[in-house]
């Protein structure tokens, strides 16, 4: 649980613009390609959705998978598979143990928290079509790329 927290500290923005929303979500386009992987991606700032990708290989279900993480994170502030892995670690269950209906939230991997560092969580960064811990891999390993070339 410490290295999802200290993850979501570090991976913070200071400023996030529609134009940083189209070069993180063309590299994680461009990565899960490089792997040979179908996902579907999606930036959402304030509810304004700022960029969604489809590649082949993928179906309208990730795209209620993508709200369905969303919608964890947004409520919970924290990863989806940050609060998917917190559930898990007491021996609980998130479908069961949370009281939200599964039709609208999934704490499974691959939503993350757009965090801007002294603001707090303004959106999310959202990959679907991959086994869960391979999703939050993929966002996490590109977004902490994407942020050294900003430093």
């Amino acid at each position: 649980m410490r290295e999802l927290e200290l993850e979501e500290q570090q991976l913070q923005f200071t400023a996030f613009s529609n134009a940083d929303a189209l070069r993180l979500g063309i590299a994680l386009v461009e990565r899960a390609r490089a792997l040979g992987k179908a996902i579907t991606v999606d930036i959402t700032r304030n509810g304004h959705q700022l960029f969604h990708h489809a590649m082949d290989g993928t179906s309208p279900d990730n795209a209620n998978w993508i709200r369905r993480k969303n919608n964890v994170v947004q409520r919970f502030g924290r990863s989806s598979w940050h609060v998917g892995t917190r559930y898990r670690s007491k021996g609980k269950s998130f479908e069961a143990d949370s009281g939200l209906d599964t039709t609208d939230f999934a704490a499974h991997g691959g939503a993350f928290p757009l965090t801007i560092r002294g603001t707090g969580v303004i959106g999310t960064i959202t990959v679907s079509g991959l086994p869960q811990q391979e999703d939050h891999a993929l966002v996490t390993s590109v977004l902490r790329a994407y942020l050294e070339t900003l430093r």
